[in-house]
């Protein structure tokens, strides 16, 4: 199950009931905004405890319609690629530091 900003937020408010609402969702927004244009510069984000974003480019190739197999041309673009932390693998595998 995907987390939505809006359960991100009502979480954070129950963590940290003395904050109001609306400071939490600003926060939450400006993150993932810098995330965002950290990645759009091809800037490499790390959050220490949690995991690196960067971004990979995926050459332009000849792709394969695959209902028609008509040869299709796919441009080259970018790609977002996460690798999480140890410390968050140990968390998730229940491992003990």
């Amino acid at each position: 199950m995907a987390i939505v900003k809006s359960k991100l937020i009502k979480q954070l408010k129950k963590s940290y009931p003395n904050f109001f609402s609306r400071d939490l969702d600003k926060l939450v927004s400006i993150l993932t905004n810098e995330i965002k244009l950290s990645l759009k510069r091809g800037e490499r984000v790390e959050l220490r405890g949690f995991g690196v974003f960067s971004t990979h480019i995926q050459k332009a190739r000849i792709s394969r319609n695959p209902k028609t197999g008509e040869k299709v041309d796919t441009p080259e673009k970018k790609t977002i690629h996460f690798k999480m932390s140890k410390d968050m693998f140990k968390k998730l595998n229940n491992e003990k530091k």
